[in-house]
Protein backbone atom coordinates (compact mmCIF):
# COMPACT_ATOMS: atom_id res chain seq x y z
CA UNK A 1 0.00 0.00 0.00
CA UNK A 2 1.35 3.47 -1.33
CA UNK A 3 0.39 6.84 0.71
CA UNK A 4 1.99 9.88 -0.13
CA UNK A 5 2.15 12.39 3.04
CA UNK A 6 2.78 16.33 3.36
CA UNK A 7 2.97 18.52 5.92
CA UNK A 8 -0.11 20.44 7.24
CA UNK A 9 -2.31 19.87 10.14
CA UNK A 10 0.69 17.84 10.57
CA UNK A 11 1.40 14.51 7.71
CA UNK A 12 -2.09 14.79 5.39
CA UNK A 13 -1.98 12.55 2.88
CA UNK A 14 -2.21 13.53 -0.53
CA UNK A 15 -3.71 11.99 -3.64
CA UNK A 16 -0.69 12.46 -6.01
CA UNK A 17 3.38 12.64 -5.63
CA UNK A 18 4.83 16.34 -5.12
CA UNK A 19 7.96 17.41 -3.96
CA UNK A 20 9.32 16.75 -0.68
CA UNK A 21 6.21 14.88 -0.01
CA UNK A 22 7.12 11.99 2.29
CA UNK A 23 6.03 8.42 0.40
CA UNK A 24 5.66 5.84 2.83
CA UNK A 25 4.65 1.88 1.55
CA UNK A 26 3.79 -1.17 4.10
CA UNK A 27 3.28 -4.52 2.59
CA UNK A 28 4.21 -3.72 -0.89
CA UNK A 29 3.17 -5.45 -4.00
CA UNK A 30 4.81 -6.12 -7.70
CA UNK A 31 3.56 -2.68 -8.37
CA UNK A 32 5.14 -0.59 -6.05
CA UNK A 33 8.26 -2.81 -6.54
CA UNK A 34 7.93 -1.23 -10.38
CA UNK A 35 7.17 2.06 -8.71
CA UNK A 36 10.15 2.23 -6.07
CA UNK A 37 12.81 0.73 -8.87
CA UNK A 38 11.36 1.90 -11.87
CA UNK A 39 9.78 5.35 -11.43
CA UNK A 40 11.72 6.56 -8.20
CA UNK A 41 15.12 5.06 -9.46
CA UNK A 42 15.99 3.70 -6.12
CA UNK A 43 18.59 1.15 -6.05
CA UNK A 44 17.64 -2.16 -6.04
CA UNK A 45 19.79 -3.29 -3.65
CA UNK A 46 18.39 -0.81 -1.33
CA UNK A 47 14.71 -2.45 -1.83
CA UNK A 48 16.02 -6.38 -1.45
CA UNK A 49 17.79 -5.22 1.96
CA UNK A 50 14.61 -4.00 3.17
CA UNK A 51 13.46 -7.08 2.03
CA UNK A 52 15.64 -9.07 4.18
CA UNK A 53 13.84 -9.78 7.80
CA UNK A 54 17.23 -10.34 9.35
CA UNK A 55 19.19 -6.69 8.15
CA UNK A 56 20.73 -5.11 10.31
CA UNK A 57 20.51 -1.33 10.93
CA UNK A 58 23.08 0.58 9.05
CA UNK A 59 23.22 4.02 6.80
CA UNK A 60 24.74 3.83 2.98
CA UNK A 61 24.89 6.51 0.37
CA UNK A 62 24.92 5.51 -3.18
CA UNK A 63 24.33 7.30 -6.36
CA UNK A 64 22.98 10.65 -4.42
CA UNK A 65 20.42 8.14 -2.31
CA UNK A 66 20.56 7.76 0.61
CA UNK A 67 19.74 4.87 2.46
CA UNK A 68 18.65 4.16 6.20
CA UNK A 69 17.62 0.98 8.04
CA UNK A 70 16.37 0.96 11.21
CA UNK A 71 14.65 -1.63 13.14
CA UNK A 72 11.28 -1.51 14.61
CA UNK A 73 9.23 -3.04 16.82
CA UNK A 74 6.54 -5.36 15.87
CA UNK A 75 3.72 -7.58 17.46
CA UNK A 76 2.87 -10.55 15.69
CA UNK A 77 -0.22 -13.25 15.83
CA UNK A 78 2.34 -16.32 16.38
CA UNK A 79 1.78 -17.32 20.01
CA UNK A 80 5.19 -18.72 19.51
CA UNK A 81 6.95 -15.61 19.35
CA UNK A 82 4.41 -12.93 20.43
CA UNK A 83 6.86 -9.72 19.50
CA UNK A 84 9.89 -9.56 17.23
CA UNK A 85 11.37 -6.47 15.55
CA UNK A 86 11.35 -5.74 11.43
CA UNK A 87 13.58 -3.61 9.24
CA UNK A 88 12.05 -0.45 8.14
CA UNK A 89 13.86 1.48 5.04
CA UNK A 90 14.28 5.25 4.39
CA UNK A 91 14.88 6.16 1.21
CA UNK A 92 15.92 9.88 0.74
CA UNK A 93 17.73 12.49 -2.04
CA UNK A 94 17.58 15.84 -2.29
CA UNK A 95 13.84 15.57 -3.87
CA UNK A 96 12.73 12.44 -2.92
CA UNK A 97 12.07 10.44 0.43
CA UNK A 98 10.21 7.64 0.84
CA UNK A 99 10.00 4.70 3.44
CA UNK A 100 9.30 1.06 3.02
CA UNK A 101 8.65 -1.76 5.36
CA UNK A 102 7.00 -5.35 4.25
CA UNK A 103 4.86 -5.84 7.37
CA UNK A 104 2.06 -3.56 8.54
CA UNK A 105 2.80 -1.66 11.73
CA UNK A 106 0.89 -0.19 14.47
CA UNK A 107 3.92 2.22 14.58
CA UNK A 108 3.74 4.12 11.27
CA UNK A 109 -0.08 4.80 11.62
CA UNK A 110 0.42 6.21 15.02
CA UNK A 111 3.32 8.36 13.75
CA UNK A 112 1.10 10.11 11.63
CA UNK A 113 -2.06 10.60 13.77
CA UNK A 114 0.07 11.87 16.61
CA UNK A 115 1.62 14.43 14.39
CA UNK A 116 -2.31 15.45 13.75
CA UNK A 117 -2.70 15.82 17.01
CA UNK A 118 0.40 17.79 18.03
CA UNK A 119 0.24 19.86 14.83
CA UNK A 120 3.80 18.37 14.07
CA UNK A 121 6.00 19.46 10.94
CA UNK A 122 8.78 17.48 9.39
CA UNK A 123 11.57 19.72 8.35
CA UNK A 124 13.76 17.90 6.08
CA UNK A 125 14.70 14.77 5.39
CA UNK A 126 16.80 13.59 8.70
CA UNK A 127 14.16 15.16 10.53
CA UNK A 128 11.64 12.66 9.72
CA UNK A 129 14.33 9.90 10.13
CA UNK A 130 15.00 10.75 13.70
CA UNK A 131 11.26 11.29 14.42
CA UNK A 132 10.47 7.97 12.92
CA UNK A 133 13.38 6.62 15.47
CA UNK A 134 11.95 8.23 18.10
CA UNK A 135 8.77 6.83 17.75
CA UNK A 136 10.48 3.70 17.67
CA UNK A 137 11.99 3.91 20.55
CA UNK A 138 9.00 4.76 22.25
CA UNK A 139 6.72 1.76 20.69
CA UNK A 140 9.62 -0.71 22.30
CA UNK A 141 9.03 0.88 25.73
CA UNK A 142 5.06 0.22 25.04
CA UNK A 143 5.71 -3.41 23.82
CA UNK A 144 7.89 -4.00 26.89
CA UNK A 145 5.30 -2.84 29.03
CA UNK A 146 3.35 -5.46 27.46
CA UNK A 147 6.33 -8.14 28.06
CA UNK A 148 6.17 -7.21 31.38
CA UNK A 149 2.74 -8.15 32.10
CA UNK A 150 3.18 -11.52 30.32
CA UNK A 151 6.15 -12.03 32.67
CA UNK A 152 3.89 -11.61 35.44
CA UNK A 153 0.86 -13.60 34.32
CA UNK A 154 3.26 -16.40 33.37
CA UNK A 155 4.78 -16.19 37.29
CA UNK A 156 1.41 -16.23 38.97
CA UNK A 157 0.49 -19.74 36.97
CA UNK A 158 3.93 -20.62 37.98
CA UNK A 159 3.58 -20.15 41.75
CA UNK A 160 0.21 -22.52 41.91
CA UNK A 161 1.75 -25.59 39.83
CA UNK A 162 4.66 -25.99 37.01
CA UNK A 163 3.91 -27.18 33.89
CA UNK A 164 5.98 -27.37 30.37
CA UNK A 165 3.68 -24.88 28.73
CA UNK A 166 4.46 -22.08 31.24
CA UNK A 167 8.12 -22.51 31.34
CA UNK A 168 8.09 -22.47 27.18
CA UNK A 169 5.99 -19.46 27.96
CA UNK A 170 8.86 -17.72 29.77
CA UNK A 171 11.73 -19.04 27.04
CA UNK A 172 9.22 -17.63 24.17
CA UNK A 173 9.17 -14.42 25.84
CA UNK A 174 13.31 -14.10 26.86
CA UNK A 175 13.91 -14.98 23.34
CA UNK A 176 11.65 -11.33 22.38
CA UNK A 177 13.32 -9.33 24.80
CA UNK A 178 16.92 -10.93 23.30
CA UNK A 179 15.29 -9.65 19.33
CA UNK A 180 14.39 -6.12 20.99
CA UNK A 181 18.09 -5.62 23.08
CA UNK A 182 19.87 -6.67 20.37
CA UNK A 183 17.74 -4.23 17.75
CA UNK A 184 17.97 -1.14 19.81
CA UNK A 185 22.42 -1.84 20.67
CA UNK A 186 22.01 -1.67 16.51
CA UNK A 187 19.47 1.30 16.32
CA UNK A 188 21.75 3.51 19.07
CA UNK A 189 24.98 2.33 16.99
CA UNK A 190 22.68 3.54 13.65
CA UNK A 191 21.80 7.30 15.71
CA UNK A 192 25.75 7.62 16.74
CA UNK A 193 26.04 7.24 12.73
CA UNK A 194 23.16 9.95 11.99
CA UNK A 195 25.02 12.42 14.21
CA UNK A 196 28.60 12.12 12.75
CA UNK A 197 27.69 13.22 9.07
CA UNK A 198 29.63 15.55 9.14
CA UNK A 199 27.61 17.76 5.93
CA UNK A 200 24.31 17.06 7.86
CA UNK A 201 24.81 18.26 11.23
CA UNK A 202 23.18 21.40 10.58
CA UNK A 203 20.03 19.85 9.46
CA UNK A 204 19.59 18.21 12.76
CA UNK A 205 17.55 19.63 15.79
CA UNK A 206 19.96 19.02 18.69
CA UNK A 207 16.80 18.81 21.27
CA UNK A 208 15.06 16.46 18.98
CA UNK A 209 18.79 14.03 19.13
CA UNK A 210 18.59 14.19 22.60
CA UNK A 211 15.16 12.87 22.71
CA UNK A 212 16.02 10.20 20.55
CA UNK A 213 19.29 9.45 22.71
CA UNK A 214 17.19 9.33 26.44
CA UNK A 215 14.48 7.13 24.73
CA UNK A 216 17.00 4.51 23.47
CA UNK A 217 18.88 4.32 26.86
CA UNK A 218 15.86 3.84 28.84
CA UNK A 219 14.52 1.21 26.27
CA UNK A 220 17.87 -0.48 26.77
CA UNK A 221 18.00 -0.53 30.01
CA UNK A 222 14.13 -1.11 30.54
CA UNK A 223 14.95 -4.30 28.30
CA UNK A 224 18.10 -5.03 30.13
CA UNK A 225 16.33 -5.40 33.68
CA UNK A 226 13.47 -7.30 32.34
CA UNK A 227 15.97 -9.88 30.98
CA UNK A 228 17.84 -9.99 33.96
CA UNK A 229 15.14 -10.71 35.72
CA UNK A 230 13.37 -13.30 33.24
CA UNK A 231 16.59 -15.06 33.80
CA UNK A 232 16.74 -15.25 37.77
CA UNK A 233 12.92 -16.53 37.68
CA UNK A 234 14.01 -18.84 34.89
CA UNK A 235 17.32 -20.12 37.38
CA UNK A 236 15.01 -20.43 40.49
CA UNK A 237 11.79 -21.98 39.01
CA UNK A 238 14.79 -24.25 37.63
CA UNK A 239 16.14 -25.02 41.57
CA UNK A 240 11.92 -25.64 42.31
CA UNK A 241 11.91 -28.30 39.72
CA UNK A 242 15.15 -30.03 41.20
CA UNK A 243 14.60 -29.85 44.00
CA UNK A 244 10.87 -31.12 43.78
CA UNK A 245 12.31 -33.75 42.63
CA UNK A 246 14.50 -34.97 44.73
CA UNK A 247 11.72 -34.95 47.23
CA UNK A 248 9.95 -37.04 45.34
CA UNK A 249 12.86 -39.52 44.80
CA UNK A 250 13.44 -39.53 48.49
CA UNK A 251 10.03 -40.61 49.05
CA UNK A 252 9.60 -43.01 46.60
CA UNK A 253 13.14 -44.48 48.01
CA UNK A 254 11.66 -44.52 51.69
CA UNK A 255 8.56 -46.24 50.58
CA UNK A 256 10.52 -49.02 48.75
CA UNK A 257 12.60 -49.78 51.71
CA UNK A 258 9.27 -50.38 53.87
CA UNK A 259 7.60 -52.08 51.57
CA UNK A 260 11.03 -54.28 50.81
CA UNK A 261 10.86 -55.12 54.76
CA UNK A 262 7.55 -57.33 54.84
CA UNK A 263 8.41 -58.33 51.14
CA UNK A 264 11.93 -60.12 52.79
CA UNK A 265 10.63 -61.58 55.86
CA UNK A 266 7.71 -63.35 53.69
CA UNK A 267 10.39 -64.42 51.12
CA UNK A 268 12.46 -66.19 54.22
CA UNK A 269 9.62 -68.04 55.88
CA UNK A 270 8.24 -69.05 52.46
CA UNK A 271 11.12 -70.91 51.35
CA UNK A 272 10.42 -74.70 51.33
CA UNK A 273 13.06 -75.46 54.16
CA UNK A 274 12.21 -76.48 58.45
CA UNK A 275 11.41 -73.17 60.00
CA UNK A 276 10.61 -72.26 64.02
CA UNK A 277 6.37 -71.52 62.69
CA UNK A 278 6.15 -74.29 60.41
CA UNK A 279 3.93 -76.46 62.23
CA UNK A 280 2.73 -73.15 64.09
CA UNK A 281 -1.09 -72.38 64.00
CA UNK A 282 -0.59 -68.98 64.92
CA UNK A 283 2.79 -69.07 63.00
CA UNK A 284 1.25 -66.97 59.86
CA UNK A 285 -0.50 -64.46 61.83
CA UNK A 286 2.95 -64.07 64.37
CA UNK A 287 4.97 -63.35 61.35
CA UNK A 288 2.50 -60.94 59.81
CA UNK A 289 2.60 -58.92 63.25
CA UNK A 290 6.62 -58.80 62.96
CA UNK A 291 6.15 -57.40 59.43
CA UNK A 292 3.53 -54.70 60.36
CA UNK A 293 5.79 -53.50 63.44
CA UNK A 294 8.90 -53.45 61.51
CA UNK A 295 7.30 -51.39 58.81
CA UNK A 296 5.82 -49.18 61.09
CA UNK A 297 9.13 -48.52 62.84
CA UNK A 298 10.51 -47.93 59.00
CA UNK A 299 7.93 -45.14 59.12
CA UNK A 300 8.68 -43.60 62.11
CA UNK A 301 12.03 -43.43 61.32
CA UNK A 302 12.01 -41.85 57.99
CA UNK A 303 9.22 -39.48 59.21
CA UNK A 304 11.57 -37.94 62.03
CA UNK A 305 14.20 -37.57 59.15
CA UNK A 306 11.65 -35.57 57.33
CA UNK A 307 11.78 -38.36 54.07
CA UNK A 308 7.84 -38.81 54.21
Amino acid sequence: MRVFLKNGNGLEPIETWQKHCWINIECPNDDDRDYVINELKVPLSFYNDIEDIDERPRIEVEDGWYFILLRIPYKTNDDDLPFTTIPLGVIFNEDIILSVCFFETELIQDFIEHTKRKNITVENNFDLLLKLLLSSSIWFLKYLKQINQQIKNAESKLDKSIKNEDLQRLLQIEKCLVYFLTSLKGNDILLHRIKNIKSKRDAYDLDLIEDVEVELKQAQEITNIYSDILSGMMDAYASVISNNLNVVMKRLTSISIILMIPTLIASLYGMNVPNTFENSPFGFWFILLFSFLLSTSGVMFFKSRNWL
